[in-house]
């Protein structure tokens, strides 16, 4: 790791947070802002960070979430070879929107490989497994949507996203509706409609599921 040790947690141990994280982690870690999922890809992300525990991103930082629910923060810093290689892969999508989300996935992807030495992230497993609650380098719904928000955040401020803007991460399903609560990055099309960009359908380094916000929310995994 690095940075200043403030950055590393939020002074618990990750073992003692790990031991109140219940199989279903996103339903406590969801249940805040539920209510109001619908509006979120609207707003800014700054609340999503504050109620998720996460960190916002510095100009050349990621504060990558792992353990489930940002149990730990793990501070990255991305070289001048890591922000041209971003701005490479983003460059190759601006043709159109479509283009763009394209290359998005693939900066996703590029993003979960470059940080997995520093994480311990190489071998996170895809969707729902409930044995990865508390162990450094496994993610859950929380922490995928918080890291992809981080790296898209950062390329929005440096200027790399031609066709988008990002929205908050936004969260779905409460049990209650015969679906697990689960969470999502959102991209805001200029002129057009919300895409989710969905991580933790996928295995670390693998492309996220990017598709209308729509299709996103009405999704309805069996339980």
């Amino acid at each position: 790791m690095i940075g200043d040790p403030s950055e590393q947690s939020d002074g618990r141990s990750w073992r003692t947070r790990s031991a109140s994280l219940r199989p279903l982690s996103c339903v406590v870690a969801l249940a805040a802002v539920l209510s109001g999922c619908a509006a979120q890809s609207t707003t800014s992300s700054n609340g999503w960070y504050d109620s998720q525990n996460g960190l916002q991103p510095r100009d050349d930082r990621l504060y990558i979430c792992h353990a489930f629910g940002c149990a730990r923060k793990t501070p990255v810093q991305l070289g001048s070879r890591d922000l041209r290689r971003l701005a490479a892969i983003l460059r190759e999508g601006r043709a159109s929107p479509a283009s763009e989300r394209a290359a998005v996935a693939r900066a996703v992807a590029w993003m979960e490989t470059r940080v997995a030495a520093e994480v311990g992230s190489a071998n996170d497993r895809a969707g729902f497994d409930t044995s990865g609650a508390g162990v450094p380098g496994q993610m859950d719904c929380i922490d995928e949507a918080t890291n992809t928000t981080s790296l898209l955040l950062l390329a929005e401020k440096r200027g790399y996203l031609k066709h988008h803007r990002v929205g908050s991460p936004v969260a779905r399903g409460f049990l209650i509706d015969g679906r697990y609560p689960h969470a999502t990055a959102v991209l805001r099309q200029r002129g057009g409609a919300d895409y989710a960009v969905d991580s933790w359908p996928k295995a670390n380094g693998a492309q996220p599921v990017i598709q209308p916000l729509d299709a996103w929310f009405a999704a309805r995994p069996a339980l």
